[in-house]
């Protein structure tokens, strides 16, 4: 997961919990969907989109987002790579998927982007707690 949802209330940062979830589950969609839609297209660009999708939210985190930190990232390079996994579950759904399958997918992505608006606060201030 790409965050701490228990430290909410020692760091500053929001209580999350409900959001993490929706994330979690958005993330695990664009892992599958996303190699599903490529595969027919290129196997390397399928493995590589794995790659990507987890590897880079594993290396690059925010301080005070995660408990452990890699490389230190400031907050909008946490979002956009929030955003880059949820463009991923979105579109490649609805290339992947039949429309029953890739409309949950959207409406996840939609209430993942709702749920995290008091995280990406949070990541884009300045007075937050980076350590």
């Amino acid at each position: 997961m790409t965050d701490i949802a228990d430290e909410g209330a020692d760091s500053g940062r929001p209580d999350d919990r409900t959001a993490s979830a929706l994330r979690f589950a958005t993330e695990l969609i664009a892992w599958v969907a996303t190699p599903w839609a490529l595969a027919d297209h290129s196997w390397p660009l399928a493995a590589l989109s794995v790659v990507v999708l987890i590897g880079l939210p594993t290396l690059f985190s925010t301080p005070g987002d995660k408990n452990n930190v890699i490389v230190a990232v400031p907050g909008w390079v946490t979002i956009l790579l929030v955003v880059l996994q949820l463009a991923a579950a979105v579109i490649s759904s609805w290339l992947a998927w039949p429309a029953w399958a890739a409309v949950p997918a959207t409406a996840l992505a939609a209430a993942t982007v709702v749920t995290e608006r008091r995280r990406w606060t949070w990541l884009l201030s300045s007075n937050r707690r980076t350590s």
